[in-house]
């Protein structure tokens, strides 16, 4: 597959997540579950490491669980037991790579590539807590928006260069933008999520340009979907902070 791919499919996964806030809490839970396990499958894939299987299953789960967690939990602890879903899947991944054996390919790589996919993973889960922070959407909007601009900058095949750029100032701009059309957000907490959403889906298109080579679908669909799922995180830390 081409990398403008990776581009599509983060921007599906950001619909699909808009539409489950705007549906019902169960609906979120499904798609940021889906969310964890497309992660789960696809980032061994992108890292080309062994255990694929396994890995994607040690990756895929704690996200789940915290989505599950974020879901249920009062407020305002909605992520109180993220760590600790990140913690398990990081020690089952270093269990993992003891019972492979001394010897093994890409042990150190496949370590330390999949603990970053269990945290990927796992910060979905801020797209529920942003969903019921005070019981609005607003930030979810913001951040899902600039989201947008940032990965549809990514789609334009110019140098990396222009590219990241454009779609941090792109995003920075349309963080106030939708602040304004759409809830009451000031104009500065909206923009700093724009540009942090924006530098941060950057810097994922700059691995698959340094990767090179081609990307299977599962690949894709991590790459695709991992940085769409740490946004969620960053947008509800930020709302805590910067608003409420």
């Amino acid at each position: 597959m081409n990398p403008w791919s990776i581009g599509i499919i983060g921007l599906a996964g950001l619909a699909a997540i808009i539409g489950g806030s705007f549906s019902s809490p169960e609906a979120l839970l499904a798609v940021a579950s889906l969310t964890a396990l497309g992660v789960g499958v696809g980032w061994p894939h992108f890292l080309g490491i062994p255990a694929r299987k396994t890995l994607a299953v040690l990756i895929g789960l704690p996200g789940v669980g915290s989505a599950v967690a974020a879901t249920y939990l009062p407020a305002p602890g909605f992520l109180d037991w993220t760590p600790s879903f990140m913690a398990a899947g990081v020690m089952a991944i270093f269990v993992m790579q003891l019972l492979r054996g001394t010897g093994q390919a890409q042990r150190l790589e496949s370590t330390l590539g999949s603990c970053a996919g269990v945290m990927l993973s796992c910060l979905g889960a801020g797209w529920i807590a942003c969903s019921r922070f005070n019981g609005v959407r607003e930030m979810l909007l913001v951040a899902a928006i600039s989201a947008a601009i940032a990965l549809m900058a990514g789609l334009i095949r110019w140098p990396d260069r222009i590219v990241a750029p454009l779609g941090i100032i792109g995003a920075g701009l349309a963080g106030p933008l939708a602040g304004l059309v759409f809830s009451d957000i000031a104009v500065l907490p909206a923009a700093l999520v724009g540009v942090v959403v924006g530098s941060v889906l950057v810097s994922f298109r700059r691995l698959v340009i340094l990767r090179g080579g081609p990307l299977s679908l599962a690949a894709a669909l991590g790459m695709g979907l991992g940085p769409v799922s740490a946004v969620g995180s960053l947008a509800y830390f930020i709302d805590k902070l910067l608003i409420y």
